[in-house]
């Protein structure tokens, strides 16, 4: 099945709920959860003698086994039901004692080994509730631990820039916030600077060569290298960065472990280190600067055609977390100094030559335009700002302006007049527009939509049935449906 998007809290090690005295819980089968390093993202309570169409992948299934008619497993159901949470990708079911079964079933004990998935008891004075609330404030407490150590390293980083010598020491501060080592590569992949703790003699200069070789992959040396890359030498987790400008650099980090976080504080100095070791802007570039800002408030193309040149650009409109230091990043990462980074909440817009390409950027969902001159580009801005919609709508990384199907025989004007009023009557309601997008793109699926949403799956029929209602339409009509879609995606 497909990965779903992930969720913006980090999931939580099964061994950690596994420690904890006041829920009681205790593993069962499959592999030990401390050595395996199982992680929970969500947790879904079931009683479905077939839970597949309603896993994500990551959870925790919880059921109290009313499903089992025969513990004995003497028909084969709880192998099939054992085999259905794995391909679904979940993590680990939690077998809840009492009222209707005194014990866990052997046999679903020896279903979950034979396949590797971990099995736990819950005690019967554990509620499936109780279990669930632990997890989230597992999560949140994760998370504020996170955003706590990357807001840290970020000061760090920015406090190295002010000094008298700020490569070595923002790769100094970057080597000690990852525990690794940082290096700075010049165009010819030569090592320029290095800070951090050097591995074991043995396999030193595996990993330098390694290290060495992926920077070698995002260095700009073609339009479609990529921004960045990971991969391992032995235990060491790599990771290469391009530094902006295209002139070559790049930035390589070796650790011995990778947390959550980690690709963040690297993005911060990527950032500090484009500005350091890139030379001072031109009088062109300025120029285009200067031209995006006049464009986005509202100039004339007229005036702000000849000050972008001649070229053909692309609009990338993006969503994600973060200020105006990661908006920098991010442009960074797509090799461009024109971004908008808006105000919180609103999407980020960025030109970027059309002969570059625009790839996935980690924690980042993006629209992008097709290649326009500058006489254009409010056009292009528009198909961004579509494409981030469906991006989002869909729940995918990037979503791209297609200038075929059915969007191309009818005219933007036209087009977006029509949904204008064939989704008027949802203005009655600030939730149904959203509710209805998300619906539609998981086909029809309640309870994926209840999670998209973070609401409970009733609250979705309510919206589904009063949209419906509003609209006049029978939403179990796949006609009905692609016009909605089709009207959605402006």
């Amino acid at each position: 099945m497909t990965d779903p998007a992930a969720p913006p809290t980090p999931p939580v090690p099964l061994a950690a709920l596994l420690a904890r005295e006041d829920l009681g819980l205790r593993q069962l089968a499959g592999p030990d959860a401390r050595a395996a390093g199982t992680a929970v993202q969500w947790v879904h309570t079931s009683e479905m003698p077939d839970p597949y169409p309603y896993l994500l992948g990551g959870e925790l299934l919880l059921t109290a086994g009313v499903h089992i008619t025969d513990p004995a497993g003497a028909d084969g159901h709880l192998d099939d039901y054992v085999a259905r949470i794995v391909a679904a990708g979940g993590a680990a079911l939690g077998f809840g004692v009492a009222p209707l079964h005194d014990t866990v079933p052997r046999a679903l004990v020896e279903a979950c080994d034979r396949v590797g998935l971990p099995l736990v008891e819950v005690p019967p004075r554990t509620t499936f509730s109780g279990v669930a609330r632990a997890v989230w404030r597992l999560m949140a407490e994760a998370r504020h631990a996170e955003l706590r150590r990357v807001t840290e390293a970020q000061q760090g980083l920015a406090t190295a820039a002010a000094r008298p010598d700020p490569v070595p020491a923002v790769l100094r501060q970057l080597a000690a916030r990852l525990v690794g080592v940082a290096v700075l590569y010049g165009p010819d992949g030569a090592e320029l600077q290095r800070a951090g703790h050097e591995p074991d003699d043995g396999v030193r200069d595996g990993v330098r060569d390694a290290l060495r070789g992926l920077t070698a992959v995002v260095r700009r040396a073609a339009p479609a290298a990529p921004a960045s890359a990971a991969d391992t030498a032995g235990s060491t987790h790599l990771a290469a960065y391009a530094l902006g400008g295209g002139r070559g650099f790049a930035l390589g980090v070796a650790t011995d472990r990778r947390e959550p976080g980690d690709h963040t504080i690297a993005g911060a100095a990527v950032v500090l280190l484009s500005l350091l070791t890139g030379e001072h802007q031109g009088a062109s570039e300025a120029a285009r600067s200067a031209a995006l800002v006049r464009l986005l408030l509202g100039a004339p193309v007229s005036q702000t055609g000849p000050l972008l040149g001649g070229d053909r650009w692309s609009v990338v409109h993006a969503r994600g977390e973060g200020g105006p230091l990661a908006a920098s990043a991010l442009a960074a990462a797509l090799g461009t100094g024109l971004v908008d980074p808006r105000k919180p909440g609103e999407a980020v817009r960025l030109l970027v030559p059309a002969d570059r390409e625009v790839a996935p950027a980690d924690g980042w969902t993006l629209g992008v335009s097709a290649a326009a001159p500058p006489a254009e580009l409010p056009s292009a801005d528009a198909q961004a700002a579509r494409a981030l919609r469906r991006a989002e709508a869909t729940r995918v990384p990037l979503v791209r302006h297609r200038e075929n199907g059915l969007a191309g025989l009818v005219a933007p004007e036209e087009a977006d007049a029509h949904a204008r009023v064939l989704l008027a009557p949802l203005a009655a309601g600030k939730a149904l527009t959203p509710t209805l997008r998300t619906w539609l793109s998981l086909h029809g699926s309640w309870d994926r939509t209840a999670v998209a949403l973070s609401v409970h799956r009733n609250t979705v029929r309510q919206r589904i049935a009063r949209c419906e209602s509003l609209l006049n339409m029978d939403l179990s009509d796949p006609d009905v449906r692609m016009e909605l879609w089709f009207a959605l995606s402006r």
